[in-house]
């Protein structure tokens, strides 16, 4: 019987992860809630019939497979615990939790009910950066000795929540940097992690209290790895976005890079030396398909996934880089 979910959340990233999934034919939307009138039409222009609910407790009511939750990054861990705890599984958008208790919390609630959990984490997905990850993990570079992360994005978040540290979690670390870090400790398979320590800033200054940065640079140490993450809103870097996650071993190297500031183009190239060889390039729709292998995956087993632990390993680096960024109390 194909899997029936329902979407909490139906701004555009809600939207697009629903169509995303949809296209798959792997499941069937089943009910969408929202408090816009607007976003709520435009979620059934995919999904004509599909049920419009007025609250999540309705939405679980129904007793559906499988829950997307997008919404506000304070609500996604009792969120999905509730999800979990009805008899769903849950794909939520980033973070799961605002620190790693709260994360901890959504796993052991995902192993408690035996069902699937899995989070937008979407630049895993990318073609070039599958690619990598193979070169990494077959050997190919040598031992890889350093990686090098970067994400800059010229606008910042439009929506108040995300500059208030009790509903979103921090600033940029928690927006931006949790893709990095995932990205980092998925390619060299999520070894130990230690020597965290991170400079914060907010307008150009060491971070106040009770705000949240604006600017961040961490390091910390994963397995044998020196890793170096900066991220940020609003940088004067002349273009709209500087992403790259770049990763350099003994035989060779591989940086995935965007494109002319683009938030959505990147290219990939292997080094060697003072060469380079192209791995990918142009488009490549890959924004969608965490949620795409979300709703394959629910449609062949519903049952909890060990690889969501990972979800916690990440958490703790940021609750690493805000310990050292902060002060112990911050997190």
């Amino acid at each position: 019987m194909t899997p029936r979910v329902g979407f909490l959340g139906t701004g555009w990233i809600g939207r697009h992860r629903m169509e995303a999934m949809l296209a798959t034919g792997a499941i069937e939307a089943a009910a969408v809630c929202d408090p816009s009138p607007e976003c709520v039409a435009q979620a059934v222009t995919l999904a004509p019939g599909v049920q419009v609910v007025d609250s999540y407790e309705a939405m679980l009511a129904l007793g559906i497979d499988g829950v997307v939750i997008a919404t506000p990054s304070a609500g996604h861990a009792d969120q999905s615990i509730a999800g979990l705890r009805a008899g769903a599984a849950v794909f939520c958008q980033k973070p799961l939790g605002r620190n790693a208790d709260e994360a901890q919390a959504v796993v052991d609630a995902a192993r408690a009910a035996d069902r699937l959990l899995g989070v937008d984490l979407s630049y895993r997905h990318t073609e070039g950066m599958v690619k990598i990850a193979d070169l990494v993990r077959s050997g190919a570079l040598g031992t890889v000795f350093a990686v090098d992360l970067t994400f800059h994005n010229a606008y910042g978040p439009d929506k108040p929540w995300f500059y208030d540290r009790a509903q979103s979690g921090g600033g940029c670390v928690v927006d931006l940097g949790v893709h990095l870090v995932d990205l980092a400790l998925w390619v060299l398979g999520f070894p130990d992690v230690r020597d965290v320590s991170a400079d914060l800033f907010a307008g150009g200054r060491p971070l106040p209290e009770g705000a949240v940065e604006d600017f961040a640079n961490a390091r910390f140490t994963v397995g044998g790895t020196a890793v170096r993450l900066a991220c940020s809103w609003r940088l004067h870097a002349g273009r709209d976005a500087v992403i790259e996650a770049a990763f350099y071993g003994t035989q060779g190297g591989a940086a995935l890079r965007n494109v002319g500031g683009s938030f959505y183009d990147f290219t990939a190239e292997r080094f060697a030396g003072t060469s380079s060889e192209r791995l990918s390039e142009g488009a490549d729709a890959w924004g969608g398909r965490a949620a795409a292998a979300w709703a394959t995956q629910l449609a062949q087993d519903r049952g909890f996934d060990p690889a969501a632990e990972h979800f916690v390993r990440s958490a703790e680096v940021l609750d690493g880089i805000y310990r050292s960024g902060l002060g112990p109390a911050a997190r």
